[in-house]
């Protein structure tokens, strides 16, 4: 499902218009997304939460040479479903 279809299925269920439902999960990603970036975490509860993590610095290897390359420190998010949510998946 792409976000289109997000939001045309949350205008349904929640009587709203397209746009309004686009609106609403626009605030809610960007909402999520200024968190992560202040380092907060953000858990739905039941759906599950999403964390900040910091990778260090590492070697990693040139899948085609073979040579040892350095890989540089990044930010990433990690995402742990809740409860509710591995029920409905399984």
């Amino acid at each position: 499902m792409r976000k289109p279809e997000l939001a045309a299925a949350i205008a349904e269920k929640a009587d709203l218009s397209r746009d309004q439902a686009n609106r609403v999960l626009n605030a809610v990603l960007d909402e999520i997304t200024n968190a992560l970036h202040r380092k907060d975490s953000v858990t739905l509860v039941g759906f599950g939460t999403f964390v900040p993590r910091h990778r260090g610095a590492r070697t990693g290897k040139n899948p085609q040479t073979g040579e040892p390359v350095t890989i540089k420190a990044s930010n990433t998010v990690a995402f742990k479903p809740g409860k509710m949510l591995k029920d409905a998946v399984s």
